[in-house]
């Protein structure tokens, strides 16, 4: 049964009923007719199917909402026993958000050095991104705003509060000053985040609330490319000040507050809300509210 409810929630993930069979690891009439074998022994229809995969039933969905726990339960349980047998051992996948890539060492860090079995897979992706990826459980747990957009069924620990700051050559306009204000800001040419990217939205709503409507020069989904053009001394850009800190200016580029108004949000670990929780995720989240304590509480 829980192969068959694997072969269910890869076709919610890949829409595809090829593309769900290689992720499964089977041939495509093997996922098909596993799944046939699962609406069978639910005696209910559970997708829609024409010469190519068109969406689940109502049934379907309620159904997926289940196995998504079971198969989430499951395993956990492996994993629970596991531990009892070796400690904790294993991989832990997460899916973090551009802007808090720098932050995710000072958790993965500590958690290895106390538990030096289990690895890691860093995931960059878009806050949306995140939470639909912990749902479909492709990962683990996410590293993302909890303050800002809706989270939906999840555990969330606040970790750091995400302030802004002003990148620019100290030669250019507004580079010799200690604070910049949104509206100054908002009238230079800037490289900004794509519009996918929920650091992106929080930064134009901010900017529409003084008036102004951004028109980014350069825009692009990898901090690495901004942080690239702003080393130049010929571009500008708005980024999290952690981020800022953890880049390694040069003495050319000032990193300058921005106030009027002073903006912050929340960011925090996120993992699927599940009672009892993982080891790996216990310990997880264990550090995480260690690492709160200091930067939450400077």
């Amino acid at each position: 049964m829980i192969d068959k409810l694997e072969f269910l929630i890869a076709l919610a993930r890949e829409r595809h009923f090829g593309r769900a069979a290689e992720v499964c690891g089977v041939t495509q009439p093997t996922l098909s007719s596993g799944l046939k074998q699962l609406e069978e022994s639910l005696n209910t229809l559970l997708v829609n199917r024409g010469s190519r995969f068109e969406g689940f039933t109502a049934e379907g969905e309620r159904v997926l909402e289940w196995a998504r726990r079971i198969v989430a339960d499951s395993r956990a349980m492996r994993q629970d026993l596991d531990a009892l047998k070796r400690g904790l051992t294993g991989e832990i996948k997460i899916a973090a958000i551009p802007t808090a890539l720098p932050m995710v060492s000072a958790l993965t860090t500590p958690y290895r050095a106390s538990h030096p079995n289990v690895s890691f897979t860093i995931l960059s992706r878009t806050s949306i991104e995140v939470l639909k990826q912990i749902e479909n459980l492709e990962v683990d747990a996410g590293l993302t705003y909890i303050d800002n957009e809706p989270l939906g069924r999840v555990t969330s620990v606040p970790v750091y509060r995400e302030e802004y700051r002003f990148l620019t050559s100290a030669e250019a306009p507004l580079g010799d000053r200690d604070t910049v204000t949104w509206a100054e800001v908002g009238k230079v040419p800037l490289c900004l985040l794509t519009t996918d990217m929920q650091n992106r939205r929080i930064i134009d709503q901010v900017l529409r609330s003084v008036g102004i409507e951004t028109a980014p020069t350069l825009q692009s989904n990898s901090m690495v490319v901004l942080y690239s053009h702003v080393r130049t001394g010929r571009w500008a850009s708005i980024m999290p000040a952690v981020l800022a800190d953890n880049l390694g200016l040069t003495p050319a580029i000032r990193s300058i507050p921005i106030v009027e108004p002073v903006i912050s949000h929340t960011i925090g670990l996120v993992a699927p809300q599940r009672e009892p929780m993982t080891p790996l995720m216990t310990a997880l989240i264990s550090e995480a509210k260690k690492l709160a304590k200091v930067l939450m509480n400077p």
